[in-house]
């Protein structure tokens, strides 16, 4: 079956009625602006919304037409998404907002920051789409990620391999490019959390991507043996987004502190739930949160989380 076949049914699977809910309540804060909106993450891969924080990607025509004119604008179109917090009917949110031409830019081998691509190299869901249009934007844009994040790991992969390593080697890589709260093994749960689907996007991702293989027995066999000068080549472009991807977080971050009310004590939640930390956050880290945010980075290299 193609990637984009693929893609668009695992879109169109059925989720909680109360997550739908919340996405067309999302949407309607931004009447004239509204293309899509994604669910994504540990929330989905678990099927548990009470509780915990819900993960969207809201889709965009544009900035202007999101925001108006101003600052909100300026910093979602050159510092790339905007984050919010949102709840609806009991439920808690963050969502990243994404103009449709940057969606597509972002979850592609067009940017070497992987924020985008790796997570919609994992399942996603459409929850709201404003038309058709919006629904094959959106497939289209996401059929893009999983080809990104392979063609930017093959290099450092083995030529022989497993299904789950492939995919397990290729998350590790992208963890390893962001200030991410996360425990060792990580990657090994995304893909545990659903093999099947991995196995099933593995042969038209590869074939999308360009990479020639052959799987039997659940062993990816790549035709080509990478040499030892693209090796070397792609160890220096992953140290290239090691530098840009935390230097970006950070800037984000930053960034965060004027638009994410309680910003602060959401990343302590993080790094609690994915580090197994217990971080409690001081007055003074509220009053000053992007300081507040940077005091918890020795913290996080501590225990392992920034890899």
């Amino acid at each position: 079956m193609p990637l984009e076949t693929l893609v668009a049914t695992e879109l169109a699977e059925p989720v909680d009625p109360r997550v739908t809910a919340m996405a067309a309540a999302l949407a309607a804060r931004y009447p004239d602006a509204a293309r899509s909106v994604l669910f994504y993450g540990s929330c989905l891969r678990e099927a548990n919304v009470d509780g915990l924080m819900l993960d969207f990607y809201l889709i965009v025509s544009d900035y202007r037409a999101a925001y108006g004119p101003g600052w909100l604008a300026f910093a979602n179109r050159h510092v790339p998404p905007n984050v919010f917090p949102f709840e609806h009917d009991g439920l808690i949110a963050k969502y990243a907002v994404l103009s449709e031409d940057d969606f597509v830019r972002l979850a592609s081998s067009a940017t070497r920051n992987v924020s985008v691509w790796a997570r919609f190299a994992q399942p996603s869901r459409l929850v709201w789409a404003a038309d058709q249009g919006a629904t094959t934007h959106a497939a289209l844009a996401i059929a893009g990620a999983a080809p990104a994040l392979l063609s930017a790991a093959r290099p450092l992969l083995a030529d022989r391999l497993g299904v789950a390593e492939l995919w397990e080697g290729a998350f590790a890589l992208t963890y390893g490019a962001e200030l991410r709260a996360e425990r060792k093994g990580r990657a090994s749960s995304v893909v545990g959390a659903d093999p099947d689907r991995y196995a099933r996007f593995t042969a038209p991702a590869l074939a999308t991507a360009g990479l020639g293989a052959t799987i039997e027995g659940g062993i990816v066999n790549f035709a080509a043996t990478i040499a030892s000068t693209d090796r070397k080549a792609a160890e220096a472009a992953w140290r290239r987004r090691r530098r840009e991807g935390k230097a970006l977080t950070l800037l984000r971050l930053a960034k965060a502190s004027t638009t994410y009310a309680g910003g602060i004590d959401y990343l302590a939640w993080k790094i609690n739930r994915h580090a197994g930390a217990a971080i409690e956050i001081k007055p003074w880290q509220r009053r000053w949160p992007i300081l507040g945010a940077l005091a918890l980075l020795p913290r996080l290299v501590l225990r392992g989380a920034v890899r």
